[in-house]
């Protein structure tokens, strides 16, 4: 089983808590698109980035000097997003640290696929910017199947904890013969359910911790997931959708 979850657009740089145990598995199409970014003006990558002023310098920046083999923060600890405070990996004992090393997989428009100890550097890409004068148009096209076949390549289940910007650049690609488990956090009346942003974020990191808890092998592990008031149902669900509902 590999539970795929999406980066976080915020990262921080970390290289006293843990270090580093291996490069990013795709670091050749990483220098690639590093290269175009720096081929960028400033006010094209502003444009790309879709930021303030704050963020697009400070991104600018450390596009200048990235160097994407040395000063690396694991992968796991350099984003910080809802979903990692919630998972919050500081404090996951060896074990559980153990365990999302093989289990976890962090989809990454610049990177692709990341191992939780692979070494990164700060960026700003969304999966779904928009590319100019490159030679694809997008990073769905650039990444291809490439990102489906490592996950199939090392699993037949995938759970997906990603947003819907990420998974859909696996989902498209992935074997018929891989099992794919969605995942829904919703909350609401009976009448009518609904996902919502941050709430389904928070859950999605809780959910990673709780799998990490139990050392979890199959999906349906996740049914026993209680926090922050939601419940499996097992009547909105179905063998590859677990809904779990807030308010039931």
């Amino acid at each position: 089983m590999r539970i795929i979850i999406s980066p976080a657009k915020k990262m921080r740089r970390d290289n006293d808590t843990f270090s580093a145990a291996s490069l990013p598995a795709f670091l050749q199409q990483a220098e690639t698109l590093r290269d175009y970014l720096r081929g960028l003006s400033y006010a094209r990558c502003r444009a790309l980035w879709r930021c303030n002023d704050a963020i697009a310098a400070l991104n600018y920046e450390r596009l200048q000097d990235m160097e994407l083999h040395s000063g690396l923060t694991p992968a796991l600890f350099a984003y910080d997003g809802i979903q990692y405070r919630y998972m919050a990996p500081n404090v996951f004992t060896e074990d559980e640290l153990a365990y999302v090393a093989e289990h976890l997989r962090i989809l990454s428009g610049f990177y692709g696929v990341l191992r939780p100890f692979d070494g990164v550097q700060p960026y700003r890409l969304e999966m779904q910017a928009r590319l100019e004068r490159f030679r694809c148009k997008t990073l769905y096209e650039f990444w291809g199947g490439l990102l489906a076949e490592t996950l199939a390549a090392e699993s037949g289940c995938i759970v997906n904890l990603a947003s819907k910007e990420y998974s859909k650049a696996v989902r498209a690609y992935l074997p018929a013969d891989v099992r794919w488990v969605d995942c829904t956090f919703a909350e609401g009346t009976a009448e009518r359910w609904k996902e919502k942003g941050t709430m389904a974020k928070m859950a999605r990191g809780a959910m990673v911790r709780y799998l990490a808890e139990q050392c979890a092998e199959a999906p349906e592990e996740m049914r026993g997931f209680d926090r922050f008031a939601f419940q499996y149902s097992e009547e909105a669900s179905s063998p590859d959708h677990f809904v779990f509902l807030k308010g039931v």
